[in-house]
């Protein structure tokens, strides 16, 4: 299969929508559509710092990465956080999450921006296996206000 990545389009939403709901459903979650609706609009508009390239594999779409820059309080420069990263379950194996990865950090090396980073689920066993071979695991651990 040839892979082909794509920055988001308006003509690519119907995919994006359905890789985005496959990656919801993957963490047991849904958003209603007024969230698709913004984050969409946020990731086309010019002034935002969001973005989303998807991946294809022969027509097919198969995997998306969503990601956006920020300030720091501990350089001068922004940070990339890869915020969703999906890859569907039949089309693994291609290198399209790998190929995505590199997509976020290519497009932030093109900002200026030298640090990308990323969460995942501790019990993600199968995207951990890609992480640790293009990454470096930090000891940070997350904790969230409710």
């Amino acid at each position: 299969m040839e892979l082909q990545l794509k920055p988001a389009t308006p003509a690519l939403e119907q995919d994006w929508r359905e890789l985005w709901a496959l990656y919801l459903a993957f963490y047991k979650t849904s958003k209603p559509e007024e969230v698709y609706a913004a984050t969409w609009a946020r990731i086309l508009d010019d002034t935002s710092p969001m973005y989303s390239v998807l991946a294809y594999a022969d027509g097919k779409a198969v995997g998306l990465t969503n990601f956006l820059y920020h300030t720091s309080f501990w350089e001068v420069e922004d940070r990339c956080y890869l915020n969703d990263l999906y890859v569907r379950p039949d089309t693994r194996g291609l290198g399209a999450g790998e190929a995505l990865i590199q997509a976020t950090v290519d497009h932030a090396n093109t900002q200026g921006v030298d640090i990308v980073y990323w969460t995942t689920a501790g019990d993600n066993a199968v995207a951990r296996g890609l992480y640790d071979k293009v990454a470096r695991l930090t000891p940070f651990i997350k904790y969230q206000v409710p």
